[in-house]
């Protein structure tokens, strides 16, 4: 029987982008989950990878938005690994990653990543990788969180999920990509699939377990219900009464950005709000 790998979070102590990745530790490699946003995290998170003194095997993403794959280069540091996704996922990170770099670029600065590479090895849905004895197995969700999610299980067992952002641990989430019903009827099935008591390591915060399921769907059915109660006859009062009402929902402060850049595009989604003329 295979050595239980160790799972190792980084950044340690959360701070700048508040955002997750992984190193999944077995007995002679690495296999790293998602990689960091900003330049310094994901040359800390390689520091650390090189502290373990083990190679790196493999990365696998979890979805297509650039928090999770912009400091791919930076954490491989020109090691010959596969980058594994679903080709949903690649396809999608290539399409976009050149809008992110216009939005992304200009917040970070000299900490978003100017070189990016994008995975470069594709999985179907269910299939495994296996290193050293330690099986991965990917769900290919398609449109969730982002505009395609890729959850992976850590052995045969579920007992321990790379979930994504498919929960949020009681922080503000995104939901500007417009898949909210997508993400509400994946939730219903993953919660059907994995196990009551597995334990999810999330994208933001955590680890969680199945509990928050529920916290994570009244998040975004509070969401898109506040927008759409909202009186979009003035643009500048409703945004104002969606932010209030999540702050009732979830009083933290943490990722609410993120939250107030999702109001006006769902608000277009929904009709509400008048999409600019191309």
């Amino acid at each position: 029987m295979a050595q239980q790998p160790a799972v190792h979070r980084f950044p340690a102590q959360q701070a700048s982008a508040f955002v997750n990745a992984y190193l999944v530790e077995t007995a002679v490699g690495v296999v790293a989950v998602d990689s960091l946003l900003t330049v310094s995290d994901s040359r800390a998170m390689r520091a650390a990878l090189e502290a373990l003194r083990k190679p790196l095997q493999a990365v696998l993403l979890t979805h297509s938005h650039p928090d999770h794959y912009a400091g791919l280069a930076q954490l491989v540091a020109g090691d010959n690994v596969p980058i594994i996704a679903p080709q949903g996922v690649i396809d999608t990170i290539a399409r976009d990653d050149a809008t992110k770099d216009a939005i992304v670029g200009p917040m970070f600065g000299d900490e978003w990543p100017r070189t990016r590479i994008f995975p470069n090895t594709p999985i179907r849905d269910g299939e495994s990788v296996t290193f050293d004895g330690v099986q991965f197995t990917v769900i290919d969700l398609g449109p969730s969180e982002s505009p395609h999610d890729s959850p992976w299980i850590l052995g045969a067992d579920a007992k321990i999920v790379f979930l994504g952002d498919q929960i949020y641990d009681h922080t503000h989430c995104y939901l500007a990509d417009g898949f909210h019903r997508e993400w509400l009827a994946n939730i219903a099935q993953l919660r059907e699939r994995l196990p009551d008591d597995a334990t999810f390591h999330i994208g933001h915060g955590g680890p969680v377990g199945a509990g928050m399921w529920d916290w994570q769907r009244g998040y975004i059915q509070t969401f898109v219900a506040a927008v759409g109660e909202a009186d979009w006859t003035e643009p500048d009062h409703a945004k104002p009464a969606v932010v209030a009402r999540m702050k009732d929902y979830e009083p933290s402060d943490e990722l609410q950005f993120l939250m107030e850049l999702s109001v006006e595009p769902v608000a277009k989604q929904l009709g509400l709000l008048e999409r600019p003329t191309p």
